[in-house]
């Protein structure tokens, strides 16, 4: 349990003690002289950025400022791993990317394996590599972060990145449109959904090219994860039954997945 350090949701830092105090407080056991302890709380309040308030109080200070400290005495036993429990839930988002952004390096240049424990997509999307989906106290679905924002497979697993994406919001609202809800008989409104490099090649402009199906887009998102471009797209496509069919087709065959959301019947 020594190897294992955490950060909780209300900091749970104790009032009556300085920030100093706090962070030496996970120290009490340590084999540690008194001057080492000084020397290593030190170094904690400025890995955190908060060595000019190691002399106050938890209530002179701000929520991002809370959770260094917390975060200091989490990792002053050297742990091996970071269960973060819904650390950033209680911040403003400003201070919630300000954390990430700690966490994240407290991963990448000491090597520390961090637990993150959230129902924030944002969190998961700015630092995790590995991602497992909970429900009714069971994981049922793991994979990396690509694989999951990429292809869901659980319905709670889409509802989440559909919220996190805004892409249910985004399909309510166009779906909505007159142009949508008064389609032509040579009209779909379909989801394009891609990895990767096809974000990179002109297959919409292709459509009309090959096939002479035409592309009304209403609503495009891209995001960047791990370095990999995801994307969707709202779109019209107009053309005949055959020239759809034959589109929709190319565009499977460059891995972009297409999900008929109204019309083509």
């Amino acid at each position: 349990r020594r190897k294992i350090g955490m950060i909780f949701q209300h900091f749970n830092l104790l009032n009556e003690r300085t920030v100093t105090e706090n962070v030496a407080f996970a120290l009490q056991h340590s084999p540690l002289s008194e001057k080492e302890k000084a020397k290593k709380v030190a170094e904690l309040l400025e890995l955190v950025d908060l060595s000019d308030r190691a002399q106050q109080y938890p209530s002179q200070l701000s929520g991002g400022q809370k959770q260094r400290v917390a975060i200091a005495r989490a990792l002053a036993n050297d742990p091996e791993i970071l269960i973060s429990d819904e650390a950033t839930s209680a911040l403003d988002p400003k201070t919630t990317n300000q954390i990430l952004a700690l966490l994240k390096k407290l991963n990448q240049e000491f090597g520390l394996t961090i637990v993150l424990i959230t129902h924030e997509m944002q969190a998961v999307k700015e630092i995790a590599n590995k991602v497992a989906v909970m429900q009714n106290g069971e994981i049922i679905e793991r994979g990396s972060l690509l694989d999951i924002f990429a292809q869901p497979k659980e319905q709670l697993t889409k509802e989440f990145i559909e919220t996190a994406t805004n892409i249910d919001k985004a399909i309510e609202t166009v779906t909505a449109q007159p142009m949508v809800q008064n389609l032509q008989p040579n009209e779909i409104f379909v989801r394009l959904s891609y990895v990767g490099e096809t974000t990179d090649e002109p297959l919409i402009a292709g459509l009309f090219r090959d096939f002479n199906v035409t592309a009304n887009i209403l609503y495009g998102n891209i995001e960047v994860l791990q370095d990999t471009p995801v994307g969707s797209l709202l779109v019209i496509l107009s053309g005949t039954p055959e020239q759809i069919k034959a589109s929709i087709s190319t565009l499977a065959d460059h891995h972009v997945e297409v999900e008929v959301l109204k019309g083509g019947q």
